[in-house]
């Protein structure tokens, strides 16, 4: 069985997958968080991802890593940079440093979340970030190039969209992954041998959706869960948005006119 290293395995998406990959690899669990409730084939170090030398220490002698870790929404440059680029850079080169080949990590749709909604977009568009957050997503997945090209890594960057049991919104109706589907393409990600460079959209069946998957397709990825399923319920209870509302007009939603920090777009502030 594969030992893998997991960060940001406290957190929501490290906690859906824990439970969806036990069994299937044997998984070596970080945080800065405490973990209490760790299950047979886990183990885990409390630490921060911006500490290499913990980073590479723990790194050593797995077969994977799953990089779950780092700021998870729009913040304070101060606190995306030290997570989000520090942090990046810290996975990459501790993973070269050990001897680790496979890298899997979160990117995001908000590295695209420029796009407009009415487009269909794959995994060969150029970045349109709709937020600092977003830019750091950008900075990952160059990154992960450069170890690839360079080094001989195989990376796989998952755009995921929004990771939960059910969507519960309109906007998650287009970009909703269940945790099962979002398993399977960690599972793809991590023991297909023909990976070397890739970009994944981390989306389930969604027939509202804005993103063309079929480079994950290719690789064997088929969605077990649809989002229209939760269509009817959810499109109920929202209330109708402005035409010129530009959270609603782009795929990144309110990221787009939220400043640093959670505040008001600047266009606003006076």
């Amino acid at each position: 069985m594969k030992t893998i290293l997991m960060t940001g395995a406290a957190g929501g998406i490290g906690t859906f997958l824990r439970a969806e990959l036990k069994g299937t690899y044997t998984l070596r669990l970080t945080d800065r968080a405490p973990i209490t409730d760790l299950g047979d084939g886990e183990s885990f170090t409390q630490v921060d991802i911006t500490d290499f030398e913990a980073m590479r220490d723990l790194a050593q002698g797995v077969d994977g890593i799953l990089h779950f870790g780092g700021c998870a929404g729009e913040s304070d440059w101060q606190t995306i940079l030290d997570a989000n680029i520090v942090g990046m850079r810290n996975i990459y080169e501790a993973a070269l440093q050990a001897g680790v080949k496979r890298v899997v990590w979160a990117s995001s749709n908000h590295a695209v979340g420029f796009y407009r909604r009415g487009e269909t977009i794959d995994h060969t568009v150029y970045p349109k970030p709709d937020s600092r957050y977003g830019v750091s997503k950008v900075f990952g997945e160059a990154m992960g190039s450069l170890y690839a090209e360079k080094y001989g890594l195989e990376v796989v960057n998952l755009r995921i969209g929004n990771v939960a049991t059910e969507p519960v919104d309109k906007r998650r109706l287009s970009i909703w992954i269940s945790p099962r589907d979002l398993a399977q393409l960690c599972g793809i990600a991590l023991d297909h041998p023909d990976i070397k460079f890739e970009i994944f959209y981390g989306i389930s069946d969604n027939a509202r959706g804005w993103y063309d998957n079929s480079n994950a397709a290719s690789f064997g990825y088929k969605p077990r869960d649809r989002s229209e399923d939760y269509a009817e319920a959810v499109l109920a209870k929202e209330p109708p948005a402005a035409a010129d509302d530009p959270d609603e007009i782009y795929q990144g939603g309110a990221f787009v006119s939220t400043e640093q920090g959670g505040g008001r777009p600047r266009s606003e502030v006076v």
